[in-house]
């Protein structure tokens, strides 16, 4: 019997533990470009990034620029920005992606799963029918039908013709 290998070497960064110290949703912090850093759009109070270990393909974070990590720390302007984001970002996705449905929403605080508890992020995740197989249930692996890299230059354009 022949041995299959299911190679992502990307994907050890991940799971090795080891996390940037800077805030992924602080641009400031870190030197690195724009499209290095997988930032889509970014004003005076959101920004959006590709999820750099994405549960699916097109897996979006929609943050304020503020570093907040509380739902109710929002302002009501930065709260509203997020939700028009979202619905801009919903109609990229589906021009380019053409995904099924789409799950949105916070997790707060660390044992809520969130990855970056120290500032809140809208998770907007494109869903397939069938995205779910064994290699989710079974191994929690996950296939990414598209590299990062190609698809942020594919949506970069749309996400510049937004204003919020």
């Amino acid at each position: 019997m022949e041995r299959k290998i299911l190679w992502a070497p990307w994907r050890g960064e991940y799971v090795s533990g080891k996390k940037d110290p800077n805030c992924i949703f602080c641009p400031e912090e870190c030197p690195l470009p724009d499209e290095e850093r997988l930032i889509l759009y970014r004003d005076d109070k959101i920004l959006v990034i590709m999820n750099k270990f994405p549960y699916n393909t097109g897996h979006l974070l929609i943050a304020p620029r503020r570093h907040i990590a509380n739902l109710e720390d929002l302002k009501d302007e930065e709260l509203l920005d997020i939700m028009k984001m979202s619905k801009e970002a919903i109609k990229i996705l589906k021009k380019v992606l053409k995904p099924d449905g789409f799950n949105i929403g916070f997790n707060l605080g660390k044992v809520a799963g969130a990855g970056y508890p120290d500032h809140i992020h809208l998770q907007l995740v494109p869903r397939w029918e069938g995205d779910i197989n064994f290699l989710a249930i079974l191994d929690e692996v996950r296939v990414i039908s598209k590299h990062l890299k190609a698809l942020y230059k594919e949506l970069f354009p749309y996400f510049q013709e937004i204003k919020l």
